[in-house]
């Protein structure tokens, strides 16, 4: 079966919309083929439903699209935010330095933790 929506616990950003359409997809699979299911599509199930469970506790957004960031990528995401939204003053020069590790700690305080697969994801 050809995988339309595929979601690891590698990915650095994850959409709560892919997670939702690949349990779906599992579901039907799993549904079709009956006892002969590949253990390993019951697994990555398991873990999504979990995830999914997490997700729609704290994210009143879930079914309508939350962004989860990977832990280890948060720093990152922090920086692109900054500069996406327009925080981040045009022209400035290149010897101020941002310190980005605390910029990420004063933006984690508006974020959850979910676990997915044994990968800590931050959720707003």
């Amino acid at each position: 079966m050809a995988r339309t929506n595929e979601i690891s616990n590698a990915d650095d950003v994850i959409d709560s919309r892919d997670v939702i359409a690949r349990i779906k997809e599992l579901e039907d699979s799993i549904e079709l083929d009956g006892d002969a299911a590949d253990q390993e599509e019951r697994d990555e199930l398991d873990a999504l439903n979990k995830l999914a469970k997490e997700g729609e506790d704290y994210a009143e957004d879930w079914t309508h699209g939350e962004t989860l960031i990977r832990e280890s990528y948060f720093t990152e995401y922090c920086q692109e935010l900054v500069h996406d939204i327009g925080d981040m003053p045009k022209g400035m020069a290149d010897y101020i330095v941002i310190d980005w590790d605390a910029t990420a700690r004063n933006l984690k305080h508006d974020y959850t933790e979910v676990d997915y697969d044994g990968i800590a994801y931050l959720i707003r």
